[in-house]
């Protein structure tokens, strides 16, 4: 059965924009990009001290359950050139599950919905872009109110003209 899954994407180091374009077309064919938000520059969370990333949610229909969903995003990452580094550290390419349709799933691996997904504006701008209306289905309240309660400063669209002088 094909499911709605959103996707958020992330790059801080190298061709940021790269990354997450060459990401969204190694998701065909075990996912198909329904939609994709804009381009947000945004600044880094949890550990403030490294390059402003490039972040990107991409809402996209797939058959793969949960696990195998995920096992496929971790091979893209490596195949795109993530390192290991430290929790929230910068990164070549960062893929996550945020939501699969209203699924609550909960394993060691992998949560979903994100646990972090309702705190973090870099999710959050590009949700309401694409999905205001869409709920928590933990939080049960939409993304267009879970985004009024953080802090969106700094988060802007992406001027793509600006990676080619860094």
């Amino acid at each position: 059965m094909v499911q709605n899954v959103f996707l958020g994407t992330g790059s801080n180091l190298g061709d940021r924009l790269g990354a997450l374009r060459a990401a969204a077309a190694l998701l065909e064919p075990e996912a198909h990009v329904i939609q994709a938000s804009c381009v947000y520059e945004t600044p880094p969370w949890g550990f403030k001290d490294q390059p402003v990333f490039l972040n990107q949610v991409l809402r996209v229909e797939t058959e793969l359950r949960p696990p195998a969903l995920l096992a496929f995003l971790k091979s893209m990452e490596n195949k795109l050139g993530r390192k290991a580094t430290f929790q929230y550290g910068p990164r070549a390419i960062d893929l996550d599950i945020l939501f699969y349709d209203d699924l609550i799933y909960s394993t060691d691996a992998l949560q979903i919905p994100h646990p972090l997904a309702a705190e973090r504006a870099f999710v959050l701008v590009p949700l309401l872009e694409i999905a205001p209306d869409f709920v928590h289905p933990v939080l049960g309240k939409s993304i267009r109110d879970l985004a009024r309660k953080v802090d969106c400063s700094g988060i802007t669209i992406y001027k793509e003209s600006t990676d080619a002088q860094s």
